[in-house]
């Protein structure tokens, strides 16, 4: 199959167990980081798929990688081409779409327990368990767009996941590794602990981030497998 196209915000946040899984499948893709300089392509010829990372940035940041991502996603929906967006990458699809991206009810970092939907659409896509715990990290949320279907929430935000078909929105972290988890622990965000000190029933502590990865790191990863698999069946 053609190249799946990565867009890739900020250097700490690189595609990791996605670029795994799709190696394993054979896939060859094409990563573009717009930290280090490298432009998003105008279009999506000769890619056969779209997945977008997250990032330190507001959706709503003037700024043109972020313009030229939606931009991407909208020609990608329009050309049968398979999207995924990962926490800002799923705001974007959600802006993208018409629909707003602002403050989350309140910010979660760390892992999180977010109960899936009874429904077959939400099933297929996030498994048969009714509740998952993912990693989280993000201060925006999103609401859905119109024909969006609702596949998850969580106790300090309702919106975790949205499909529009083959599309899939997440404001959760699934392509998260072990290499990954530890850097972004090693060089915290400034505002992490002025925020802990006034979210802490949403914000973990780093101590108790690095403990719970060998409880839930493998079972996001096989949830992981199952969600990449599901988005890329439709892939021409």
């Amino acid at each position: 199959m053609a190249p799946i196209l990565i867009l890739q915000n900020n250097v700490a946040d690189g595609p990791s167990y996605l670029a795994t899984w799709l190696q394993r499948q054979g896939v060859a893709m094409d990563v573009r980081c717009s930290e280090r300089g490298e432009a998003f392509p105008a279009g999506m010829a000769g890619f056969g798929a779209l997945a977008i990372l997250g990032g330190e940035m507001s959706v709503n940041d003037p700024l043109p990688e972020l313009r030229r991502a939606e931009d991407l996603i909208r020609q990608s929906m329009a050309a049968g081409l398979p999207v995924i967006g990962h926490c800002l990458g799923g705001q974007l699809m959600a802006r993208a779409l018409g629909a707003t991206v602002g403050a989350s009810p309140a910010p979660e970092i760390g892992w999180t327990e977010v109960a899936v939907d009874d429904t077959a659409v939400a099933r297929d896509w996030l498994g048969d368990a009714p509740l998952a715990t993912v990693f989280e990290w993000h201060y925006e949320a999103f609401d859905l767009p119109v024909g969006a279907q609702h596949l998850a929430g969580s106790a300090h935000c309702p919106n975790q996941a949205f499909a529009l078909g083959r599309h899939l929105a997440m404001q959760f972290h699934v392509e998260l590794d072990e290499p990954k988890l530890n850097v972004w622990l090693d060089v915290l965000d400034k505002s992490y602990a002025e925020v802990a000190q006034r979210h802490p029933e949403s914000i973990q502590s780093v101590a108790a981030m690095r403990a719970a990865q060998q409880q839930h790191l493998r079972a996001q990863q096989q949830m992981a497998d199952r969600l990449y698999a599901r988005w890329l069946a439709g892939a021409v």
